[in-house]
């Protein structure tokens, strides 16, 4: 009979810090060419972002087989990837693209509070 293994600080470390790489990656990859590529034809933009995402996935895939076999479940990964997403995206969107603070960023963040609560309890 297989035993549950229990993810260790290092495990949460290593995955949490490489997720955070790759998702800065991304999210340049998703929207860095609406600022910076607004005048070129769609393709080459696409062309760019599937370049800049091969190095997300250079980091993302480690980052979830280390988790993964280290004992954090598949919606613990996922649900990580979204808190991160979201912890990235909102600086993103203001800082670099000159988007205005929204309520709605903390109110996100307050349901994704939550699910990381379902997610993780025991």
């Amino acid at each position: 009979m297989e035993t549950a293994v229990t993810p260790n600080v290092f495990v949460y470390l290593k995955t949490v810090g490489l997720l955070i790489a790759s998702n800065l990656f991304m999210t340049f990859a998703w929207y860095g060419h609406l600022k910076n590529m607004s005048g070129k034809p769609w393709i080459i933009a696409a062309l760019v972002s599937w370049g800049i995402a091969l190095f997300e996935y250079l980091i993302q895939v480690p980052a979830n087989r280390i988790g993964y076999a280290g004992g954090i479940t598949l919606a613990q990964l996922k649900i990580t990837q979204e808190v991160i997403t979201l912890s990235l995206f909102v600086p993103f969107s203001m800082l670099y693209m000159g988007e205005k603070f929204r309520w709605d960023f903390v109110w996100a963040g307050l349901c994704l509070v939550g699910a990381v609560y379902f997610m993780f309890r025991k």
